[in-house]
């Protein structure tokens, strides 16, 4: 068996070769060996840019409800930007005519072409294209209302509202449409051209030459959830937003691998709200910030493996409950437990709602420790047992109920007027929505409240000997990673608070320490 010690060494060594091994495959991504032969102006074996010659191009925007066109009969022109100049980038709105079959809930397609200007696409045989959805299928959210009254947060006619149930997915409307074109004059070694550009490129034969069509590119990370319009069967146009920039060939991977990374994740089961967080990340952030992102991100995810380890080895271990709160270990279950249902019901990023889940969990664990449980079944009927307390710990619960006592005076009051307040002037989904969202007020706003029945009995016992200390470091660490992180993910502006909160938490337990 190994050491508690050489363990965490395992798990320290194990995460610094993930970190080295992570910033060499992002090298191997951004870098991208060029020919050999190119630097002597040999043509073997290389693979020249078609845009080295200056052609003038032209871009074309259509739109079909087919996802594969032949001719350019049912289609619509939306956009055309002649004399096209890759170097310029530009953003133009133009109004997008809605299909009857697409109003139905049915799908509508970008063709994009990029093509020698004066000829059409389809007659022009060094064109290139790409297709993108235009529309896609998401639940859309409950309406909210004044439970008191009935008003809606919308002052629509009933007649306007959608006929499908809320949890149906509805087709939505994309209205940014974002086009990069790589424009380096780079040259590639035909032996080993990189596989997530390959599938992006169109290769033809000029003289002895062999040269690659200029790479046209979607940007499918900015297409976030708050840029979406829910198509009504009497919505006839739309507006669309088409934008366009250059882009250098190491973004370029990079932004392949990240919306490969987007879509496998969705393949696993994320929905598009939880994509949207993802890609919110990439697109809301320039590539150091990123950077920093990603290692702050591995060290949170190291810490919070330390801590609950450390935690879980310290309950594990805990016989008495001589020195500890045990109104404060219940107010940390109840609150967590609140604070999942509530970023559960807001339908929470999973980045987030992933480690609330665990955490709570581990709180209901250490409740049925404190209180010293044990479950008996007899034949299908479980049977719940607390275990006695000692004098010492006697004493500490009376500590515990003294704190409690003058803490219930200012807390109830607070709460309830908070839950009184919200119902009257907020709208909720329901009334469950309105219970948690009460509870997690509560415990937010007044949750700091209830680390005072165990700083109480620190004071009384002149002790903070017989707390997790381990555990607190690493959530200390984490409880400021946190705060970096309350301005990349998003999450609701309570839970936002509540993390700057925390860092006043830990602060009084090290100077109770001290």
């Amino acid at each position: 068996m190994l050491s508690r010690s050489s363990f965490t060494s395992l798990v320290v060594g194990v995460f610094a070769v993930y970190v080295a091994h992570t910033c060499w495959v992002m090298y191997g991504i951004v870098y991208t060996r060029p020919c050999p032969a190119a630097a002597g102006g040999a043509a073997g074996g290389c693979v020249w840019p078609y845009l080295a010659r200056r052609p003038k191009l032209q871009l074309s925007v259509y739109t079909t409800t087919r996802s594969s066109i032949g001719a350019e009969s049912n289609i619509d022109l939306v956009l055309n930007v002649e004399d096209f100049d890759i170097e310029s980038k530009f953003e133009r709105t133009v109004n997008v005519s809605v299909p009857k079959k697409t109003r139905n809930n049915g799908t509508l397609y970008a063709y994009i072409f990029l093509h020698h200007a004066g000829i059409l696409p389809w007659h022009d045989g060094k064109q290139v294209h790409i297709v993108s959805p235009l529309t896609t299928y998401m639940v859309p959210k409950p309406e909210e209302i004044n439970l008191l009254t009935g008003e809606s947060t919308t002052q629509q006619i009933e007649a306007e509202k959608q006929t499908s149930a809320l949890d149906e997915p509805v087709s939505h409307w994309r209205s940014r449409l974002t086009l990069n074109i790589m424009v380096e004059d780079f040259v590639f070694d035909g032996s080993s051209l990189p596989a997530d550009v390959h599938r992006y490129m169109k290769l033809v034969q000029l003289g002895k030459t062999v040269h690659y069509l200029p790479i046209l590119f979607i940007d499918q990370l900015s297409n976030r959830v708050k840029d979406l319009m829910v198509i009504n069967r009497s919505t006839t146009e739309l507006p669309l937003t088409v934008s366009y920039d250059k882009i250098s060939l190491g973004k370029l991977r990079f932004w392949i691998h990240m919306q490969d990374a987007v879509y496998s994740l969705q393949q696993f089961g994320f929905s598009e709200k939880d994509a949207d967080e993802v890609k919110g990340i990439f697109v809301d952030t320039n590539l150091y910030f990123l950077a920093l992102t990603f290692f702050v991100a591995a060290f949170h995810l190291l810490f919070d493996f330390l801590a609950f380890k450390n935690d879980i080895s310290f309950w594990k271990k805990k016989r008495s409950m001589i020195g500890m709160s045990t109104k404060a270990v219940l107010w940390r279950c109840f609150s967590t437990v609140v604070i999942f249902l509530f970023l559960l019901d807001e339908q929470t990023s999973l980045l987030v709602l992933i480690p609330a889940g665990i955490g709570a969990v581990i709180e209901l664990w250490k409740v049925k420790k404190a209180l010293k449980m044990t479950v008996k079944w007899q034949g299908l009927r479980p049977k719940i047992q607390f275990g006695t307390y000692n004098d010492s710990e006697k004493k500490t619960e009376e500590y515990d109920a003294q704190a409690m006592k003058y803490l219930s005076y200012l807390l109830y009051p607070l709460c309830i007027g908070g839950a009184g307040y919200s119902l009257l002037n907020v709208k909720y989904k329901s009334w469950y929505s309105w219970l948690i969202n009460s509870f997690v007020n509560g415990v937010y706003a007044f949750g700091f409240l209830f680390m005072l029945p165990q700083l109480f009995v620190n004071y009384k016992m002149k002790s903070v000997a017989h707390l997790p200390w381990k555990a607190f470091t690493y959530k200390a660490f984490n409880t400021f990673i946190d705060d970096i992180f309350a301005f990349i993910i998003t999450m609701p502006t309570s839970h936002r608070l509540a993390c700057f909160r925390d860092d006043v938490v830990f602060l009084v337990y090290l100077y109770q320490r001290w």
